[in-house]
C-alpha cells in the first residue's frame, strides 16, 4: 500500500489508537472460534475421513486465496480500509449462519453442506484481512520499524481476550448459589468452579459463532474510520510472477530444508489445536485431564502470553545462538508438549507446559519470517512470505486435518479416543523436523556473501 497524504493520517496517539482496536477486533474474531471449535464441530456428528478435514481446511484454503488474491487483486485494486470493512461484513454474516446450524435430536449429524459452505464463505474472505491489515498500518505508521510492535501487540491480546466470555457462559448456574445469599469471594469462586458438561454445554459452545461473527461486524463498521489507504498499482508484470522466482530459491538446499521443516512444524502446530481441547476437558465430554469446560480456553491462552514474553527475547535468543539452534529450540518444544500429553496427562504438567507455545511460535514461525526478510533478495521477498505463510497457515494445517481425523479413527477404542498414540505421531514428527535442521539446514553465515540471484546461476538443482 502506498503511504495516503500526511493531512489524511490521524497523528500520532490518536493513530496507533485505531490501528491497535483493528488488530484487537482482527484476532479476537480468529480467537473466538478456534481452539474451543475443534472441541465442538467434531460433536456435531460429521465424519473423521473427509468432512471434519474439510471443514477445518476451509481456514486453509483460505490461505490460498490470500496468496493470490489479497496481494494480487484486492490491494491494487481497493482501499485498503474499505476492502477491511467489506471482508468483514460477509465474514461475519457467515459466522452467525454458524450459530443457527445445529444438530437436530435424534440426526446423525448437522446438516454438512451449509455448514461447511458458511465455514469456506468466511474463511476466503477473512484470511486475506490478515495481511490487509498489516499493509494499513505499514503504510500509515510513521515509524513501522518501531511503532509496528506495540500496535500488533493487541492483536495477541484480542486473540487471548476471546476466551475470558466462556469462562461465564459454560459456568452452571444450577449449581451456583443466588448472589447476594452468600460473600461475593465464595460467590465467584462457587461461579468460577463449576462448568457445564454435557449437552447443556454443547449448547452453550456453539456461542462461539455469534461472538466471533458480532467482532467481525463490530470491525467492518470500524474500518470505516479507519485511515485511508489507498491501492497500490502493480510497478510492472514482473510483480504477478515474484512468487514464481520465489519458488525457485528451492533449488538451494538449506531453504528446501526449511521449506520441508515449516510444512512438519505447522502440521504439528495444528495438531495441538485439533487435539488439545478436548483431551484437556472434562471427562464427561470425553477428555483426559478434567479441566472444567470454561477455564480449557484460558489454560490454552497461556502460550500466547507466553509468546508475547518470549517474543521480547527473541533478538537476544537469535544473536546467541543463530539461527539453526533458534528454528531447533522452537521445533523441540512442539515434542516436549506432546511428550508431557502423553506420559503425564495430569493437571498441572498438562496445563504448565502450555507456555512453551511461546517458545514455539517466536522461535521457529517468528524466526522464519525475519530469516526471509534477512536472506531472500529484495524483489521476491514480499512472495517469499506469502509462501511460507502458505505452509503455515495452509498446506501444513490442511495436512494436518486429514491426518488427524485419519488417526482418531484408528484410535479409537469403544468409542474412547486413544490420546498417548495420537500424541506420540506429533511428537514424533517434531522430532523428525529437529534432526532435519541439525543435520541438514547450513544457510551462509552472513547477508554480505554473494546474494541469491548471483548463487542461483551456477547453483545446481537439488536432488
Amino acid at each position: 500500500m502506498t503511504a495516503p497524504a500526511a493531512n489524511d493520517v490521524p497523528k500520532g496517539g490518536a493513530l496507533r489508537l485505531k490501528l491497535s482496536i483493528m488488530f484487537f477486533f482482527q484476532f479476537f474474531i480468529w480467537g473466538a472460534w478456534f481452539e474451543l471449535g475443534f472441541d465442538y464441530i467434531p460433536k456435531l456428528g460429521f465424519n473423521n475421513d473427509w468432512q471434519l478435514p474439510l471443514i477445518f481446511g476451509a481456514f486453509n484454503v483460505g490461505a490460498l486465496v490470500a496468496l493470490f488474491f489479497s496481494t494480487q487483486f484486492a490491494d491494487r485494486k481497493f482501499a485498503a480500509e474499505k476492502f477491511l470493512a467489506l471482508s468483514h461484513l460477509v465474514g461475519g454474516l457467515a459466522m452467525i449462519g454458524l450459530f443457527y446450524i445445529r444438530r437436530e435430536p435424534g440426526a446423525e449429524s448437522a446438516p454438512f453442506w451449509p455448514f461447511f459452505l458458511l465455514m469456506l464463505l468466511h474463511s476466503v474472505f477473512y484470511v486475506p484481512t490478515i495481511s490487509i491489515t498489516n499493509s494499513i498500518a505499514f503504510a500509515n505508521l510513521r515509524n513501522p520499524s518501531q511503532d509496528f510492535g506495540p500496535v500488533r501487540l493487541w492483536g495477541t491480546i484480542g486473540w487471548i481476550t476471546a476466551s475470558w466470555p466462556f469462562i461465564f457462559i459454560l459456568v452452571d448456574w444450577a449449581k451456583v448459589p443466588a448472589f447476594g445469599s452468600t460473600g461475593f469471594v465464595d460467590w465467584l469462586g462457587k461461579a468460577l468452579g463449576s462448568s457445564l458438561a454435557g449437552e447443556p454445554a454443547m449448547a452453550l459452545k456453539a456461542y462461539i459463532f455469534l461472538l466471533s461473527g458480532l467482532a467481525s461486524l463490530m470491525l467492518a463498521a470500524f474500518s470505516l474510520i479507519l485511515p485511508h489507504t489507498p491501492p497500490k498499482p502493480a510497478t510492472s508484470d514482473a510483480d504477478s510472477l515474484a512468487w514464481l522466482k520465489a519458488m525457485k530459491l528451492l533449488r538451494h538446499p538449506f531453504v528446501l530444508v526449511l521449506f520441508l521443516v515449516t510444512f512438519i512444524d505447522a502440521a504439528v502446530h495444528q495438531s495441538f489445536f485439533y487435539w488439545t481441547f478436548t483431551f484437556l476437558g472434562p471427562k464427561a465430554d470425553g477428555g483426559v485431564v478434567d479441566i472444567p469446560a470454561n477455564w480449557v480456553g484460558p489454560v490454552m491462552k497461556i502460550g500466547q502470553i507466553a509468546e508475547i514474553v518470549t517474543m521480547l527475547f527473541l533478538g537476544y535468543v537469535l544473536k546467541t545462538f543463530g539461527w539453526r539452534t533458534t528454528m531447533i529450540i522452537g521445533v523441540l518444544g512442539h515434542a516436549a508438549r506432546f511428550a508431557v500429553f502423553a506420559y503425564m496427562p495430569e493437571q498441572y504438567p498438562a496445563i504448565l507446559i502450555n507456555v512453551v507455545h511461546g517458545i514455539c511460535y517466536a522461535f521457529f514461525f517468528a524466526t522464519v519470517y525475519i530469516f526471509v526478510d534477512e536472506y531472500f533478495p529484495k524483489d521476491v521477498r514480499s512472495s517469499a512470505q506469502g509462501l511460507f505463510n502458505v505452509l503455515i497457515l495452509g498446506i501444513g494445517p490442511f495436512t494436518a486435518n486429514f491426518m488427524c481425523g485419519r488417526l482418531n479413527g484408528i484410535y479409537t477404542v469403544d468409542g474412547v479416543l486413544q490420546y498417548p498414540s495420537l500424541f506420540k505421531y506429533s511428537m514424533g514428527a517434531a522430532l523428525l523436523g529437529a534432526v532435519l535442521l541439525l543435520l541438514f539446514f547450513h544457510p551462509k553465515k552472513s547477508v554480505d556473501q554473494p546474494s541469491f540471484s548471483k548463487v542461483e546461476e551456477d547453483a545446481p538443482p537439488v536432488a
